[in-house]
């Protein structure tokens, strides 16, 4: 895993501002989500920075709830957000807000700029301002309403304010320049009727601050320092600053942008992401086929592997595609120095040792990990009938097959040298069972043997097998950016989930929530955090041992 902290383009501002003294040697940033939806991994990189650069130099961080828009806004949302930052490792103390805290002061300061010229009421519809304001080509032309007196604005807003109105009836803008080149600075509008329920303050409003105007005030209210933002906010960085040149001169945060993480095969798109609710493609936002950090959580992902896959990203201004493979790698390494081994039997083929005695049950030692001889040892139940994986047996098998065939030989994982005598099959010529005999002088760890065979394979003894449901999980899409499909449903993968009945070694039987293992030689999977129970156990794979669709790839393009 990664351990030095790069020096990206924000954290060497952030230097330089340390070291002349600016702020007064403050850092103070703050992570403001919409509570519209659940984060996900575009999210998480904006937590590590925010929350990382306030850490290093020795600041503080604001989780602030930016809840303007009623209309979309829940409560479920909010806990879920915090639920996530929580998980991720990052705690926020006392510096939690929302920008419904700064209401009664916020209409303050939009009555001050309407005081000052800088603010009036329009009683265009909303059709009409977005044909008043123009094109990214031609400019837009002034509202009748722009020359209304300050008198008759302050009288409009607060009749606004009293409910007196229906909703888009009036809305409060700007006065700016509505032949600025930059669309957003064409008188934006601030305010705006909505009588709806806000989950925290009630009827007590029915005008809800604009993003544009709650953002960067709720920033100097709090002393923010450095408010760091994705791209897309570049093109709002002038409106940003006007709002505060006019009202919080004293306080001025600086908004610094960078690219936000786009990931192969995933989603970031909120709209996107409900879709993929709404149309029952996934069962919810915590599918853990979903770019979402419930489904991330869900899936087994450590929290510790996904900090490591954001330092390893980066922070840039350049818009760029992340590979899956990347953050699938740093699962990988710290699962793999983590996770604990079992075993585990996905597709069971049931095989008999014919000259083992009937009932006869040993307890076999099989390290807890081949590289941490710290996390000792467990005992694994050993009998007449175990289970394999049908894969690893091949009855025409090449020459250079290892597992099992036909009078050929191979070692059980911890236990004996087996050699393959019979192969037992059902009407319809499949394989359903293997007559096999065992070596008992090869027993694992006893050093009664130096005889050695080229394959191991894993099983699960089949009277004390635990059977278990196993989710294998691939990924959603097969492009790698399906957001640019007209049609998701035409870019889904149909193995993004396969179900299987599988066998599990009894250890298994009655595991730890938030625990992961690696079933050895299949991958690393955890119980699921949902669905499983003692009695019926549930687990998820998180990621396979290798990147099989690297492969997968090369192939594609060498045929193109």
């Amino acid at each position: 895993m990664t351990s030095e902290t790069p020096k990206d383009f924000i954290r060497q501002i952030i230097a330089n501002d340390q070291a002349s003294g600016k702020h007064g040697g403050k850092v103070v940033t703050r992570f403001p989500p919409e509570p519209n939806g659940f984060l996900h991994i575009g999210h998480a990189k904006s937590i590590c920075l925010n929350f990382g650069v306030a850490a290093e130099n020795g600041g503080s961080t604001f989780l602030r709830f930016d809840d303007t828009n009623p209309g979309k806004e829940r409560e479920e949302y909010v806990q879920a957000i915090m639920d996530d930052v929580r998980w991720l490792g990052f705690d926020w103390g006392e510096n939690l807000s929302h920008a419904s805290d700064h209401f009664e002061r916020l209409y303050e300061v939009a009555e001050s700029l309407i005081r000052s010229g800088d603010a009036y009421v329009d009683s265009l519809s909303a059709d009409e301002i977005r044909e008043y304001r123009g094109t990214l080509k031609s400019p837009g032309k002034d509202s009748p309403h722009r020359s209304r007196g300050v008198e008759e604005n302050l009288d409009l807003f607060r009749r606004m304010r009293a409910g007196e109105f229906a909703d888009g009836e009036h809305v409060l803008r700007a006065k700016i320049d509505m032949a600025s080149p930059n669309i957003n600075l064409r008188d934006p509008t601030l305010y705006r009727i909505r009588h709806l329920n806000h989950q925290r303050t009630g009827d007590q409003w029915c005008i809800y601050p604009m993003y544009d105007f709650a953002h960067g005030l709720s920033d100097a209210f709090e002393g923010i320092t450095h408010s760091l933002c994705t791209l897309e906010f570049e093109d709002h960085r002038p409106l940003y600053d006007w709002l505060l040149d006019k009202l919080a001169p004293e306080r001025r945060p600086q908004q610094i942008e960078f690219s936000r993480l786009n990931l192969a095969y995933a989603l970031t798109s909120k709209r996107k992401l409900n879709q993929l609710v709404e149309d029952n493609i996934v069962s919810g936002w915590n599918d853990p086929r979903v770019a979402s950090l419930a489904g991330m959580r869900r899936r087994g992902y450590p929290p510790a592997a996904v900090r490591d896959f954001i330092k390893r990203v980066g922070v840039t201004k350049k818009e760029n595609l992340i590979e899956m493979a990347l953050l699938e790698n740093s699962i990988r390494e710290q699962l793999g120095e983590e996770a604990e081994r079992r075993m585990a039997v996905m597709k069971p083929l049931k095989l008999v040792l014919t000259n083992y005695a009937e009932g006869r049950v040993e307890n076999l030692e099989a390290m807890n990990h081949p590289n941490r001889p710290e996390l000792g040892t467990r005992t694994v139940p050993f009998g007449r009938e175990i289970y394999i994986e049908q894969d690893d047996f091949m009855e025409d098998a090449p020459r250079k097959f290892f597992r099992l065939k036909p009078g050929g030989e191979v070692r059980l994982r911890s236990a004996y040298i087996i050699r393959c005598d019979d192969v037992i099959k059902d009407s319809s010529g499949n394989v359903v069972e293997l007559h096999c005999t065992y070596d008992e002088d090869t027993r694992s760890g006893t050093g009664s043997s130096d005889r050695k065979v080229k394959g191991t394979i894993h099983w699960v003894s089949a009277q004390h097998a635990v059977t278990a449901e196993v989710r294998l999980y691939d990924r959603l899409f097969t492009v790698a950016e399906p957001g640019s499909a007209e049609d998701l449903h035409a870019v889904l993968n149909p193995t993004s989930l396969e179900v299987v009945s599988a066998k599990l070694e009894p250890s298994l039987a009655d595991v730890p929530g938030g625990s992961s293992f690696q079933f050895e030689r299949l991958g690393y999977f955890c119980p699921d955090s949902v669905d499983h129970s003692a009695t019926a156990p549930v687990f998820n794979r998180i990621v396979t041992l290798r990147d099989g669709w690297a492969k997968l790839e090369k192939q594609a393009l060498a045929g193109q």
